[in-house]
């Protein structure tokens, strides 16, 4: 599999600019195999459980500013993520009301930093009423695959916070997408035949995004992301329990998000896209 990696280097033309961007061989793991888990069946049974989620974060989002998404950037891309699940406008709205109406209960937002099968490092973001339940479901979810939940920035240092702009395939074509990415200030673009992930500085990603818009429309999802600055290449075996590990992760009603530093071969990739 096919992606974009960024040169360090951006010149003033755009000819020394697109020069700047090369394929490489990997993209990262933990993307890869959300797919394959999605592509097994898995959507009917996760469907009401995101919508909950999504529903959750825009709840949390309201109550944290205002509840007009034109007022309040995190409402904003919560609602687009939220409509990039083809979440029902009725629920999305009835998100929003719970924070007007002060109900949704009270959240906290954690990180829980650890290891994984083969050393891999794993951020699971959790947005939780139940600091204890959370912290308990997510070290006996490591502790069963073998892993080891550790302290807060045991493994975040190794990851750095970036904005993260996904198009599908619909939107053009590598080379279009590329230079709309130049223009808008972007970073990389990892390209494959289901989309194009363009990545940013957290810090801009609204910006980015607006820019994109003008050349490729809106986006499907715009997310802030812990991106691994080194992946850990894993055999089919440990590909295999990263996935259990993850998979259980996700069904935790509490867990928003799981970051994963790995990367399978495309060998590896095709066996467990087959099985």
């Amino acid at each position: 599999m096919l992606g974009w990696t960024f040169c360090a280097d951006l010149s003033i033309t755009r000819a020394i600019q697109k020069n700047c961007w090369k394929t490489t061989g990997t993209m990262a793991g933990h993307s890869q195999f959300k797919n394959i888990m999605h592509r097994k069946g898995r959507q009917d049974a996760m469907r009401s459980k995101l919508f909950s989620k999504l529903a959750r974060e825009i709840t949390v989002a309201a109550k944290q500013g205002l509840p007009d998404p034109g007022m309040n950037a995190r409402l904003r891309l919560a609602i687009q993520n939220a409509k990039a699940e083809s979440m029902p406008k009725d629920n999305i709205q009835r998100a929003i009301n719970k924070a007007a109406g002060g109900e949704g209960g009270t959240y906290e937002e954690v990180r829980y930093e650890g290891y994984g099968p083969g050393g891999v490092a794993l951020i699971v973001e959790v947005l939780t009423d139940n600091r204890n339940r959370s912290a308990s479901n997510v070290r006996a979810a490591f502790t069963k695959a073998g892993g080891a939940l550790g302290e807060t920035g045991s493994v975040s240092f190794m990851w750095d916070r970036a904005g993260e702009i996904y198009y599908p395939a619909s939107a053009g074509g590598a080379e279009k997408v590329m230079d709309a990415a130049i223009d808008a200030g972007a970073d990389d673009v990892q390209s494959d035949e289901e989309g194009h992930t363009i990545l940013c500085a957290f810090e801009s990603v609204g910006d980015v995004a607006k820019a994109l818009e003008t050349s490729l429309g809106e986006a499907e999802s715009v997310k802030v992301i812990w991106k691994p600055q080194n992946n850990i290449p894993v055999d089919e075996e440990r590909a295999q329990s990263l996935m259990k590990l993850v998979a259980t992760l996700e069904d935790d009603d509490d867990v928003q998000n799981v970051y994963a530093n790995f990367e399978v071969d495309d060998a590896t990739l095709a066996k467990l896209s087959a099985a």
